[in-house]
């Protein structure tokens, strides 16, 4: 995880805002597998939603992340939540490879816990972050590591 926020880092055309803690989350989707660690990054791009995407797969593949089967385990996970325009507003995308906002964010708790820590007021789809993790089930997730700066360690 941390190696992979480094690799977008060393890019210029994108530098990190923001990282929550991680987290330690049940995993979904595939149950019979390993914990999985989350967190979320606010990172600021000129890179257009679609090339961001690339680039994310880029660094999942430099990373040795091998797509076997869906919600399968994996070395890495990069995915696009949300992206504004230079002015701000948000981008609203439906294409084959990238939907924006990310259309199932608003339900899964281990995207909502770690992105509450960074963007709480962060509204998709009319509602906040913060009011929907409110609503959301947290059972089994807990902080693996909350220092600010565990994402610049290589390890």
């Amino acid at each position: 995880m941390g190696e992979a926020l480094r690799l977008l880092e060393a890019r210029g055309d994108t530098r990190i805002v923001a990282v929550s803690p991680v987290y330690r989350t049940p995993p979904w989707g595939k149950t019979d597998q390993n914990w999985f660690y989350n967190a979320c990054a606010v990172i600021d791009t000129d890179l257009p939603p679609v090339v961001l995407m690339q680039t994310c797969l880029d660094v999942e593949r430099a990373l040795k992340r091998v797509r076997i089967e869906r919600w399968g385990p994996r070395t890495v996970d990069i995915d696009i939540l949300a992206m504004s325009d230079p002015a701000g507003h948000p981008v609203i995308l439906n294409e084959d490879r990238l939907t924006l906002p990310h259309p199932r964010m608003m339900e899964r708790a281990f995207v909502l816990v770690p992105l509450n820590d960074i963007a709480p007021t962060l509204v998709i789809n009319g509602q906040n972050i913060a009011e929907a993790m409110a609503h959301c089930q947290r059972d089994g997730i807990e902080k693996a590591r909350t220092d600010a700066g565990w994402w610049k360690e290589s390890n």
